[in-house]
C-alpha cells in the first residue's frame, strides 16, 4: 500500500533538523511500504493517488492554515486515511485542550483564555501570554498584566520549572523519554529514565486523547513542587529527536511505527 509522506524538509526549525529526521525515517519505512514525499502545500492535490497519508515534520500549521484546512476537509470528505488520524484532541485540534484539561482538574499548567479570568490562575509576578492559534513559541510574551482579546489568547502562570521532559508514544505504547536539563535550552536533550509515576502521568493524556493509532509526544515540566505538569500534547506532527537515541531504542521505535502503520492500514 503506497504512502504519501508529508514533510517540509527545508523548514528552519530552531534546534531541530526536520530534513535529517525525515530522510532517515522514510529510508527505514521504505523497507516496509512504497512511499513518496511531498510538501504540505501539495498534500491535498497528491493524496488521491495513495492509500494513506502520513503527516510528519510538516512545520507549524499557522504558516499554511488555508492549505491545511483544505487538506483536512478533503481527507474527511473522501475518507482518505491520514496518520495520525484526524480525530486527535491535542494540538491537532488547536489549544482548547489546555483549557478543557484545566477545567477537568488534570495536572496541566493552569490556562485561561480571557484576562477577566486571571483570578482563576495562581497569583504570580509574571504570566505567559501567547496566541491561541500559535505554535512553536510564536508570539509568546511574558508580562505582569496580561491583556488581549478574550478567546484569542492563552494565559498561563510563568513557572520556574526545573526542566522539561517529553514522553514519546506509538499508539498507546511508550517508546522513550528525553529531557532538557537546562530550562533555557529546550532542544538540548538527553535520554531520560522515567519513573512509574512519570509514565502514569504521561499515559493519562494518551488515554484522554483516545487515538487508536499514531505518534504522540507528551511534553511536561517539573514544577517547583516536584510534580509534572503538562505543557503540550503533540499529536499532529511531533518532532521525534531520533538522532539522540541509542541505536537499539531508535530501531525499536522504527519497528513500532511500521507495525502501527500496518495495523492502521489493515483496520481503517
Amino acid at each position: 500500500m503506497p504512502l504519501l509522506y508529508v514533510t517540509d524538509l527545508a523548514y528552519p526549525a530552531r534546534g531541530r533538523r526536520y530534513g535529517d529526521e525525515d530522510i532517515f525515517l522514510t529510508a527505514r519505512l521504505r523497507e516496509h511500504f512504497p512511499l513518496a514525499l511531498c510538501h504540505p502545500l501539495d498534500a491535498a492535490a497528491l493524496m488521491p493517488g495513495f492509500d494513506a497519508v502520513i503527516v510528519r515534520n510538516s512545520g507549524p500549521v499557522l504558516h499554511y492554515q488555508q492549505a491545511y484546512d483544505a487538506f483536512r476537509a478533503t481527507a474527511l470528505a473522501t475518507g482518505t486515511r491520514v496518520y495520525n488520524p484526524l480525530t486527535g484532541r491535542g494540538d491537532m485540534a488547536g489549544k482548547q485542550y489546555l483549557l478543557d484539561l484545566t477545567a477537568a482538574g488534570y495536572p496541566v499548567i493552569p490556562t485561561v483564555d480571557d484576562p477577566a479570568d486571571l483570578h482563576l490562575l495562581p497569583r504570580v509576578s509574571s504570566y505567559a501570554v501567547k496566541p491561541k492559534q500559535g505554535a512553536d513559541s510564536i508570539g509568546l510574551t511574558f508580562t505582569a498584566e496580561p491583556s488581549g482579546p478574550a478567546g484569542e489568547i492563552l494565559i498561563q502562570p510563568r513557572i520556574d520549572f526545573a526542566y522539561e521532559v517529553s514522553f514519546y508514544f506509538v499508539d498507546d505504547a511508550f517508546q522513550y523519554a528525553l529531557y532538557a536539563p537546562d530550562p533555557e535550552r529546550r532542544w538540548e536533550l538527553t535520554v531520560y529514565e522515567p519513573t512509574p509515576a512519570d509514565l502514569e502521568f504521561a499515559r493519562r493524556f494518551v488515554d484522554w486523547n483516545t487515538l487508536a493509532h499514531g505518534i504522540q509526544r507528551v511534553d511536561a515540566c517539573r514544577a517547583p513542587s516536584g510534580e509534572l505538569l503538562l505543557v503540550e500534547l503533540e499529536d499532529l506532527n511531533p518532532y521525534l529527536s531520533l538522532e539522540l537515541l541509542p541505536e537499539p531504542v531508535r530501531e525499536s521505535f522504527v519497528t513500532a511505527l511500521a507495525g502501527s502503520l500496518r495495523s492502521f492500514l489493515a483496520t481503517a
